[in-house]
């Protein structure tokens, strides 16, 4: 599903206060190859088909130090920012067939970037950027269970920049 399609619908208010559920964060991620030509964020196919889990995480890059009288200090020095997707495998989805594409699973270096959008979808504010795709888990399960994909997509390059989802 486009981003386009999953916002036909919805009017993000910017006013928003209240509270936020799991279900109300979009993350859309870029199919162009190798996210080479920058796609219109609307164009970008949502993740969420047989999706369990989207841990959306922060993690803080940090330097510490021991200072003469001061004692210890720690400065943060940057954000890693990473997306942990697991579920379950669902041919047919358009973002699950990219991620799990035979030249994103073996692929390297900028072959498995892409671009991505994420956002509460109560008030269109979060975040654009690139990431890398990597593939833990393409078929996971026990007999007769549904069959597991376990993908994390983390950030490469530039931080992200500050979005507001816009329909268009």
């Amino acid at each position: 599903m486009k981003l386009s399609e999953l916002m036909s619908d919805v009017t993000p208010n910017a006013d928003y206060e209240g509270w936020v559920t799991a279900d109300d964060w979009v993350l859309a991620i870029d199919t162009a190859p190798n996210g080479t030509t920058e796609t219109k964020p609307a164009d970008y196919v949502v993740v969420q088909m047989g999706v369990e889990g989207l841990d959306a995480q922060l993690n803080p890059i940090t330097s510490e130090k021991t200072y003469i009288r001061a004692g210890q200090s720690t400065m943060k020095t940057g954000t890693a920012r990473a997306f942990a997707v697991t579920g379950d495998r669902y041919v047919g989805d358009p973002a699950q067939d990219y991620m799990l594409s035979h030249a994103i699973k073996y692929g390297r270096g900028n072959s498995v970037v892409t671009n991505y959008v994420y956002f509460c979808i109560l008030n269109g504010k979060g975040e654009k950027g690139q990431v890398s795709i990597i593939v833990n888990t393409e078929s996971g399960g026990a007999a007769g269970e549904s069959s597991s994909v376990d993908i994390n997509l983390n950030k490469i390059g530039a931080e992200p920049k500050e979005y507001t989802y816009a329909s268009a």
